[in-house]
């Protein structure tokens, strides 16, 4: 099996353990490869790779498990940011060939299925909303699936990922967050991005 959209939105499974938060300036990133520019809000702090792929390593794991096949995770992190412990911006890209991908849209589809089965099998006491839809970020389309998983212990999570092509490469923004506020920020963060 190979995810084609999905990279972060496992960690849910597997919430960490709380840690301190540092103090940072907002910080605005350019990325040559997509002319992406975007101000990650202040008092977010940098995710090292070694802590991400961790987290991506037991959420593919959880998806093998769901499904009984192997997850290939093609992937390339552009960066990961988080305040607290519950609440992350993520943005990644790969390659997606359609001869042997398929068709764009439709594997988008069939990637929400799989992110919402593996929710719903690995963690059957919570109660799951999801949406599928079209949002147009810096006059650019991008293909979005939000889920709001509700816990027995009364925390809400939110997760929202936004993806599209450019050319051969799918670009992938993902954002989650347990805190209202933080949420919003993020949100306004990448909704305020721009694409040259």
């Amino acid at each position: 099996m190979r995810i084609s959209i999905l990279n972060a939105l496992f960690f849910i499974l597997f919430l960490p353990s709380c840690a301190g938060q540092a103090k940072t300036e907002p910080k605005t990133l350019y990325n040559e490869d997509f002319k992406w520019t975007i101000t990650i809000p202040e008092n977010f702090i940098n995710v090292s790779p070694q802590e991400w792929a961790k987290m991506q390593d037991r959420g593919l794991d959880a998806v093998e498990k769901t499904f009984g096949e192997e997850v290939v995770n093609q992937s390339k992190v552009i960066f990961v940011f988080k305040n607290a412990d519950f609440n992350y911006l993520e943005a990644n890209y790969q390659l997606f060939d359609v001869e042997t991908d398929g068709d764009y849209l439709e594997s988008c589809k069939a990637v929400n299925e799989i992110l919402f089965e593996t929710f719903k099998t690995q963690m059957p006491n919570t109660k799951i909303d999801s949406i599928s839809s079209t949002e147009r970020i810096s006059n650019l389309d991008f293909q979005t699936f939000k889920m709001k998983i509700y816990f027995p212990n009364g925390m809400t999570m939110h997760s929202l990922m936004y993806s599209r092509l450019f050319d051969d490469r799918e670009f992938s923004v993902n954002i989650m967050y347990v805190d209202e506020r933080q949420g919003k920020r993020m949100i306004e963060a990448w909704t305020k991005s721009t694409f040259e």
